[in-house]
């Protein structure tokens, strides 16, 4: 029978987010992954790892062995073990472990380990941003709802770079560093995305015409996607609002955490508030 209370007792604790310890926990946990992303970071700086090696892979351990037990630890308060397991969080934190141990196998494994950094998102809950949220949904529907468009345009993209990477391995040749169509295509994403790196450039009058053209269509692509998601942004935007009726005079248009009518100075969708309170 006494397991029952410490269960219950550890579940507030760690998925806890309205009590005084569930904050803590919450903010500590924050803290110790904040601190063991610095500890991967630094440990791959070549000088430090050198001379400080044998410390930073102690530590890096110590913090494996903190985040498994507090894997191991919701899995046993957890009243719902499988959807946790399953859930965006649970994912995270058993790939916030993992690393750890496939590094004693394949060397350099453990750096990924800083997915981790992940994790720091239940800060929303802790400070009570989750009404935020809502605003990231809004943008997420928005690049959903154009993914179609999205998909049409790298296509067509891809369908251009190929076609002017060939042209270029044509016009230069291997001469000139455009030693076969896989890297002249590189080429030109890398000019059409106006990165420019510079390790290979044409050389005749009619390849750099070309590159100029390129470059030109480059610049009129970049503002492609943006023109799309904002259109359907906007959209959504305008469709949230819409939905924000005042029951007083049945007008629309208020954010979508608007407490009180715009135009009428009624209170808005009460229960939501009582809810979030």
């Amino acid at each position: 029978m006494s397991a029952q209370p410490f269960k219950q007792t550890l579940y507030d604790v760690i998925f806890g987010t309205n009590t005084p310890a569930g904050r803590r926990f919450d903010v500590l946990l924050i803290n110790v992954i904040i601190a063991s992303v610095l500890l991967i970071m630094i440990d791959s700086i070549p000088t430090l790892n050198k001379q400080y090696h044998s410390y930073f892979y102690l530590l890096e351990w110590l913090f494996t062995l903190l985040f498994l037990v507090e894997y191991l630890a919701r899995l046993y308060c957890s009243p719902f073990r499988k959807a946790y397991i399953f859930s965006f969080y649970g994912i995270i934190d058993l790939l916030s472990i993992l690393p750890s141990f496939i590094g004693l196998f394949i060397p350099g494994a453990q750096h990924l380990t800083i997915l981790r950094l992940i994790r720091v998102l239940r800060v929303f809950r802790v400070l009570k941003l989750m009404r935020h949220v809502d605003e990231a949904d809004t943008l997420m529907m928005a690049i959903t709802r154009s993914r179609r468009k999205i998909f049409v345009f790298f296509t067509s993209v891809l369908i251009t770079t190929v076609i002017f990477g060939s042209l270029l391995f044509v016009i230069e040749g291997p001469e000139h560093g455009f030693t076969s169509i896989p890297k002249s295509v590189y080429w030109a994403i890398v000019t059409i995305t106006t990165v420019g790196y510079g390790d290979i450039s044409p050389q005749t009058p009619l390849g750099q015409a070309l590159a100029s053209l390129i470059m030109i269509t480059g610049y009129a692509i970049i503002a492609v996607p943006t023109g799309i998601i904002t259109a359907e942004l906007s959209q959504e935007i305008h469709i949230k609002r819409s939905h924000s009726m005042c029951p007083n005079c049945n007008r629309g248009g208020h954010e979508s955490d608007a407490e009180y009518c715009k135009h009428c100075g009624s209170a808005l969708n009460i229960l939501r508030d009582k809810d979030d309170q």
